[in-house]
């Protein structure tokens, strides 16, 4: 049985793609946020609205570029991008998936929508602290109580497959990413109290 609706949050990228068909087969309907932050790849608003054209989905593509008055980086400045070892790469956009997220639980809340699905993932998040499972199950809470309202971000972490053998929700605990998975659990329970 589908689930009602879902606000995805629409890069045109390889995740945010992966999570919009996941969207499609789980939910009855579905809705795109795109983030215009002055990304010098802007090419990817376009792909995005493309995308959500070919679908027939409704999209929304929200002015965040104010994200580039406040913070210099690789992506929203001309400088060339670098990764020095054990460091933040300087692609890393301070505030990005926090204001993202949030502005998206804005939206979805005037839209009815209370399941966000976004594409961040810790596995392979390059040292970005705000891809942490930690930051966006703590952000979850924080939208809930902000805007007394039910938000369900995690709702893709319980019906996806993240292990590596296979195994849907929770996983095997042993595989590498079950371990990952579960130390961002245990932290973020730990930080809440809930230990």
């Amino acid at each position: 049985m589908k689930r009602q609706s879902a606000l995805v949050v629409f890069s045109g990228g390889q995740d945010s793609t992966t999570c919009l068909f996941w969207a499609l087969k789980h939910y009855e309907t579905v809705e795109l946020v795109t983030f215009a932050y002055g990304q010098r790849h802007s090419l990817e608003i376009e792909v995005a609205k493309e995308i959500a054209q070919e679908q027939g989905l409704k999209h929304h593509v929200l002015d965040m570029s104010l994200l580039g008055q406040i913070t210099e980086n690789a992506l929203t400045s001309d400088i060339e991008i670098e990764a020095e070892e054990g460091e933040v790469p300087n692609t890393f956009v301070d505030g990005r998936n926090h204001l993202f997220l949030s502005f998206a639980a804005v939206l979805a809340k005037q839209r009815g929508i209370t399941d966000i699905i976004t594409g961040v993932c810790e596995t392979d998040f390059s040292g970005y602290p705000d891809c942490r499972d930690v930051f966006v199950k703590s952000l979850n809470v924080t939208l809930n109580l902000a805007m007394a309202y039910d938000f369900a971000f995690d709702y893709v972490r319980e019906k996806t497959l993240t292990c590596y053998n296979g195994i849907i929700g929770t996983g095997c605990g042993d595989c590498p990413a079950c371990h990952l998975r579960q130390k961002g659990l245990e932290k973020y329970l730990a930080e809440k109290g809930d230990a």
